[in-house]
Order: structure tokens, then sequence, then C-alpha cells
């Protein structure tokens, strides 16, 4: 069985919210037309450098569709925190205009996820895979709850994949552009890089873990350092589950991240 590396996370709470992982593999002929959808239950927990722990609590729901070379998903999910309302959902720790002591609960709406990606075929038979890709987060989350930044983010990034004996080694590289907020003050460009190995256990279980790396997203808090393994398990034909888990080593990122996401492909 090939090992299906993690199509790239849509969005991340400084490691990850999501990971996708696609069940056709590079290297395959693929069909006129595949479709998947996904449900995911997530939830983090991390200081972020205040004195009050805050937890985030996200349930997406995405749509995925491949033509040919073209890949598109949407990513719509309800998003609940609590905690003094300093860690964003795709960005990790950041500094409000208005300071919180007292932890408080909020819910609703989270941003929308569009992204759109195209395979590049390798040149050469030792040649990567390439797969380039756009992410625009819509801002349809609440900022005054703090459930989001009420601007539109956009990032591009390049994936690599590497078959290595049995095991696949894959890469990425990107560029987050977020917009300016008055409610979290700092925000500001930044890259992010990842790189990691998946490798098939049998017919239905791939294991996999990735770096996680990214530059501060605000001015007032660190860069990230997180580590995630993973899992999937292939049910049948057309249902995949799928399970993380990631630890983060700076104040920025959550201290721990649990992903469990049932998808359905045809």
């Amino acid at each position: 069985m090939t090992p299906i590396p993690p199509s790239k996370p849509l969005v991340f709470s400084s490691a990850v919210i999501a990971v996708l992982i696609a069940t056709a593999t590079h290297g395959q002929e693929p069909r006129q037309l595949s479709q998947a959808i996904s449900f995911g239950a997530y939830y983090s927990n991390g200081s972020y450098g205040e004195e009050i722990d805050t937890e985030i609590r996200y349930f997406p729901i995405s749509y995925e569709a491949n033509y040919g070379k073209w890949g598109f998903q949407l990513l719509l999910p309800y998003l609940e925190y609590t905690g003094l309302g300093n860690a964003l959902i795709n960005i990790g720790g950041v500094t409000r205009a208005v300071a919180g002591t007292q932890a408080t609960m909020a819910g609703g709406l989270g941003d929308a996820v569009v992204s759109l990606s195209y395979q590049i075929d390798p040149v050469t038979t030792a040649a990567p895979f390439i797969d380039l890709r756009l992410n625009v987060k819509i801002p349809t989350a609440d900022e005054n709850k703090s459930l989001g930044t009420g601007e539109a983010d956009y990032s591009l990034q390049i994936d690599l994949s590497q078959y290595l004996a049995d095991s696949v080694v894959f890469a990425t590289v990107g560029y987050n552009f977020r917009g300016k907020s008055d409610l979290f003050q700092g925000l500001q460009d930044s890259a992010f890089a990842q790189i990691g190995m998946a490798h098939p256990v049998n017919e239905r279980w791939n294991i996999g873990i990735f770096y996680d790396f990214r530059e501060a997203a605000s001015s007032f808090t660190a860069e990230t350092h997180d580590i995630v393994p993973y899992f999937s398990w292939q049910l049948d034909a057309n249902w995949t589950f799928t399970g993380l888990a990631s630890w983060g080593f700076t104040d920025a990122s959550a201290d721990i991240t649990i992903l469990g996401q049932m998808s359905y492909r045809w």
C-alpha cells in the first residue's frame, strides 16, 4: 500500500487544526472527478503566555473536489473557546486591544476557508511531486467574541512529496498575508514551513509525523514550533478516519492539540 502524506492543512491553531488525508496518491491516474466530505472534532489547551489557560473546541465540516490536476476545498467550522480571548484559531497567541483578566466562554461560526490547488507532475522519475496551493480565510467569525480577526487572510504555499522506499517524505514552504485588525494588535505577515514522513503499516493503516514551524503572527508574540504525529485508518473503499495530536514548544502555540476526523470519499 502506498503511504498517504497529509494534504496540507487548510488552517492552523499554531500547529494544526485539521489534516485532511487524501485517499488518492500521486502517481495514480486521476478519475474524472473525485469528491469528499469530512467532519472533524478538535480540542486544544494552552496558556499562550497568560496565567489562565485557553481551551478551544472546533468542529469543522469540509468539502473537497478534485478534477484532473486541480483541487478545491471549502471548510466551514463551529467554534467555542474558554479563556481570555487571546488565542485565535488559525493564528495562535495574540494581544487584544482590550485586555481580559477573567476567563470567558464564547461560541459561534468560525472563519470559512477556501483552498485551490494545482498538481505539477515531476520532470523526471527521481524528482519530487509538487503542489501549488492558495488558501483564503473568509472572515465569517465574530471578532467581537474573539472568534476571528474580522479580516480576510491569504496564504500561498508549495507542497513537495517524494517516495523513499515504502514511505513518503513531504515538505511545505509558504507565506501568510494577514489583514490588519483594530481589536488584535500587531498582526503581521509571516512565513511557515513543515517537513515530515508518512509510512504504511498495512493495507488499512498509515502513520506519520511532521514538524511545523511558523514565524511570529504578531509583533507581540513568539514564533511557533510544533511536533504533530498522526494516523489514518481506511475503514473501507469510501470511509477514512484520521487522528492526530500536536505539542507546541513556544508561548504562541497550544500546549496540546487533539483532532479526530471522519471522511467519506466518492
